[in-house]
């Protein structure tokens, strides 16, 4: 089975010897770090600059370091979409297809499988706050060859220098993110499981982001 390759991509500054992360604020989904899908034809370093750009509006950055990378199987039940695909109301090419699934997307499984289908279920949640309710969802049969459950994310460290706003907003992936930096000894609490990333480079890969001591 084929992994889905993802990147994240740790942007710093340094301001008064303070060390400061660029994180975004997700209208429904609580507090994040800039990170996406691979795309087919890209290499891992084009896709950190391309979401990097596309997340935070910012257009250039300095000593991009690659940390290093992490491997996932996902638990029975998820997969991971690796190459965009149509959702057919049957597990037959020649159902309805109404729906689509882009590259990277989660699903979960619906514990149906039949020929060369699976049949799973894509939820969008209203999670921030407190979870509510589900805003969206999409449940159909698409090929087995498009999901897979094993993922491969690359980590890497841009530090930029230019002066910028202490907060602003980027609209992208049809949501308006508001861009902000914090201190990396005082981080607000980041949404699972991005809160465990940080800890992973510095534990698992032995790398520091603070350029300076707070």
């Amino acid at each position: 089975m084929n992994a889905l390759e993802k990147v994240t991509i740790f942007i710093t500054r340094t301001r008064n010897g303070v060390t400061e992360l660029l994180l975004f604020k997700h209208p429904n989904a609580g507090i994040q770090i800039p990170a996406g899908t691979v795309e087919i034809g890209e290499t891992p370093l084009e896709a950190a600059l391309r979401e990097a750009k596309e997340e935070t509006g910012l257009q250039e950055f300095e000593n991009k370091t690659y940390i290093g990378l992490m491997k996932t199987s996902l638990p029975k039940d998820r997969f991971v979409v690796i190459n965009r695909t149509k959702v057919f109301s049957r597990p037959d090419v020649t159902s309805f297809d109404w729906a689509q699934f882009r590259r990277g997307i989660w699903v979960n499984s619906c514990n149906r499988a039949e020929d060369e289908f699976f049949q799973v279920e894509y939820k969008e949640d209203d999670r921030y706050p407190n979870p509510n309710y589900v805003t969206y969802k999409i449940m159909g049969w698409v090929p087995k060859e498009c999901l897979s459950q094993e993922l491969v994310r690359h980590f890497y460290h841009f530090s930029f220098n230019s002066d910028t706003q202490a907060e602003w907003t980027q609209f992208t992936d049809n949501h308006n993110f508001k861009l902000f930096w914090a201190p990396i000894s005082k981080l607000p609490n980041i949404v699972a499981p991005q809160n465990q990333w940080l800890e992973y480079i510095a534990n698992e890969l032995g790398y520091n982001l603070k350029s300076t001591t707070d």
